[in-house]
C-alpha cells in the first residue's frame, strides 16, 4: 500500500544511517594523522589508506545488491553498520600502520553496504511524492557528519593528547552501533521486488551502452574529487602556504569542504523543484572545476579555505544528479544501473593513490591538483552533451 505520511519511529533511524554513512570520509584525516605517527611512510603509500576504503565500492557493490535482493534492506543495512563500528573499534584499541589499514579496510566494506542499502529503504519509509526531497536531505545529514569529523579529532587531539585523536574512532564506533539497535528493533514494512531480479551478467552488460558507460565514468571522477580533496587538501595548504599556516588550520579545510557540500545539498533540493536536472549539472560542473583551477592561484590561505568551499557547492549535486539522470533515461534498468553507480565509488581508491604518487615524483602536493583539473574538465563535458541532449528533447 503506498504510504500517505512519514512515521518518525521509522524515519529517523534510517536516517541516522547515512551520518554512519559519513563515517567514511574519516579517510582523509587517518591520512593526515597516520602520516604524522609514521613519518617514514611515503606518500604514494599513505595514500593506500583512502584505496582500502573505497576498492571494496568495485568489488562489492553487485553482490551486496543481489545479497539484498534476499534477505531484505534492513538486514543488510545493519549488517553494513555493524562491519562500519568494529571497522572503527580495531585502530582505536590496536594502532598501528598495518590495523589502520584494516579498519579502513572494513571501514570501507560496511560504508558499501550501507550505500547500497540505505537509499531504497528510505524509499521504503516516505510517501512517493517526498521521496527526492528526502533523498536529498540524507545528503544533507551524510555531509553534516562529514563537516564534524575534523574538528572533533583536533578537539581530542588538543584536550587529551596528540596520540589521542583516535578517540573519534570510539566515539563514530559507539554511534554505529546505537545505530545497529536502533534500527533492529524499527520493524519496517519493506518493498519486496516481484519482477525479474538483476544479475552479475545483466548488469554488466549495461557497459555496452556507451550513456551509461560514460555516466559511470562521471561518478568514478566526482567520488576520485571528493575523496581527493578530503585526502590531499591539508598536505595541499601546507604545502603552498607553509609556516604561514598551522597543521590545525589545514586540517580544517576538509571541514569547509564538507560544510560546502552540506549547504550545496540543502540549496540543491531547494533549487531542483525550479531547475532542471541538466541544467543544475551543467552550472554545477562549471562552478566546480573553476573553483579548482581558481585553487591553484589562491594568495592567502584565507582565499583557499574559501575556494575550497566553493568547491563543496559545486560538486555537491553532481552524483546524485548523474544517478538521477541515468535512472530517469533508463528507469526499467534502475537495479542495475544503481549497481553500476555504486561500484563506480571505487573512484576514491584509485584518484587519491594517482594524487599520492605526483605528489612523491615532484615533491610537490600542489602539482596533485592537476588530477583533479582533470576529474572536473570530464565532468564538464559531459554536463554539456547533457544540457544539449535536454535541447534536443
Amino acid at each position: 500500500m503506498e504510504k500517505q505520511k512519514i512515521s518518525t519511529k521509522f524515519l529517523f533511524p534510517v536516517l541516522l544511517s547515512f551520518f554512519v554513512m559519513s563515517f567514511c570520509d574519516l579517510v582523509g584525516i587517518g591520512v593526515d594523522r597516520v602520516k604524522l605517527d609514521n613519518p617514514d611512510i611515503s606518500n604514494t603509500l599513505i595514500q593506500l589508506i583512502p584505496s582500502a576504503v573505497f576498492l571494496w565500492f568495485f568489488i562489492l557493490s553487485i553482490p551486496v545488491g543481489v545479497l539484498q535482493d534476499r534477505i531484505g534492506k534492513r538486514n543488510v543495512l545493519n549488517l553494513g553498520m555493524l562491519v562500519t563500528a568494529i571497522g572503527l573499534f580495531i585502530p582505536f584499541f590496536f594502532y598501528s600502520f598495518t590495523t589502520a589499514l584494516i579498519g579502513f579496510a572494513l571501514l570501507g566494506i560496511g560504508n558499501t553496504i550501507v550505500q547500497v542499502s540505505a537509499n531504497p529503504l528510505l524509499v521504503d519509509v516516505v510517501p512517493s511524492n517526498r521521496r527526492s526531497s528526502f533523498l536529498s536531505f540524507s545528503q544533507f545529514i551524510k555531509a553534516l557528519g562529514s563537516m564534524i569529523a575534523a574538528p572533533l579529532t583536533a578537539f581530542f587531539a588538543n584536550e587529551f593528547g596528540k596520540s589521542n585523536w583516535k578517540l573519534t574512532f570510539l566515539v563514530f564506533g559507539i554511534v554505529s552501533l546505537l545505530s545497529v539497535i536502533w534500527l533492529y528493533f524499527s520493524k519496517i514494512e519493506e518493498t519486496v521486488n516481484t519482477e525479474k531480479r538483476a544479475t552479475f551478467a545483466s548488469s554488466f552488460k549495461l557497459f555496452g551502452n556507451g550513456y551509461i558507460t560514460a555516466m559511470v565514468i562521471g561518478i568514478f571522477l566526482v567520488v576520485g574529487i571528493d575523496v581527493g580533496i578530503n585526502t590531499i587538501s591539508g598536505q595541499f595548504l601546507l604545502d603552498k602556504f607553509g609556516v604561514d599556516i598551522k597543521q590545525s588550520l589545514a586540517e580544517s579545510g576538509r571541514s569547509v569542504y564538507f560544510f560546502g557540500k552540506m549547504l550545496g545539498t540543502f540549496g540543491g533540493a531547494l533549487l531542483l523543484a525550479k531547475v532542471s536536472s541538466r541544467k543544475f549539472f551543467f552550472w554545477s560542473s562549471i562552478l566546480g572545476l573553476a573553483a579548482i583551477v581558481g585553487l591553484m592561484f589562491a594568495p592567502t590561505p584565507v582565499a583557499a579555505m574559501v575556494i575550497i568551499f566553493i568547491i563543496g557547492l559545486g560538486v555537491a549535486n553532481i552524483f546524485p544528479l548523474i544517478f538521477s539522470i541515468t535512472v530517469g533515461k533508463y528507469p526499467t534498468r534502475a537495479n542495475e544501473i544503481s549497481g553500476l553507480m555504486i561500484m563506480a565509488v571505487s573512484g576514491g581508491a584509485a584518484i587519491p593513490p594517482l594524487m599520492g604518487w605526483i605528489q612523491d615524483t615532484t615533491g610537490k602536493a600542489t602539482a596533485t591538483i592537476f588530477v583533479l583539473v582533470a576529474c572536473a574538465v570530464y565532468l564538464l563535458g559531459l554536463s554539456v552533451f547533457q544540457k544539449k541532449e535536454e535541447k534536443e528533447g
